[in-house]
């Protein structure tokens, strides 16, 4: 899936996409970022630092925002396990059971 969405832009002699490429080819696969989200992507994995990034570059990248998402959800999903309502809330009875489970609370 990144490789298609990568070859949108990254073909033929240039094998490489600028920031405003990289942002069509995230929204091509579910993401929404902002042009300094963009840039600040670009700066963290080009290596070679020429303001564009390659398919491996791009493979870091990728790799790196897939594991920032997967931590989120699994946040969320262990958030869910005491928002017995469903309502974004956990109630301070709740909070003992995390608290006798070893969890500090913030």
């Amino acid at each position: 899936e990144y490789k298609e969405a990568f070859s949108l832009f990254g073909q033929g002699w240039r094998c490489q996409i600028t920031t405003k490429e990289l942002g069509t080819v995230m929204r091509s696969l579910g993401q929404n970022p902002s042009e300094s989200e963009l840039q600040d992507m670009i700066n963290e994995v080009d290596a070679d630092n020429n303001g564009t990034i390659d398919f491996p570059e791009f493979l870091t990248m990728m790799a790196r925002k897939m594991k920032d998402t997967d931590s989120e959800e699994e946040i969320r999903e262990a958030f869910k396990v005491f928002d017995r309502d469903d309502n974004g809330f956990i109630l301070a009875a709740d909070s003992s059971v995390m608290i006798f489970i070893g969890e500090k609370l913030t």
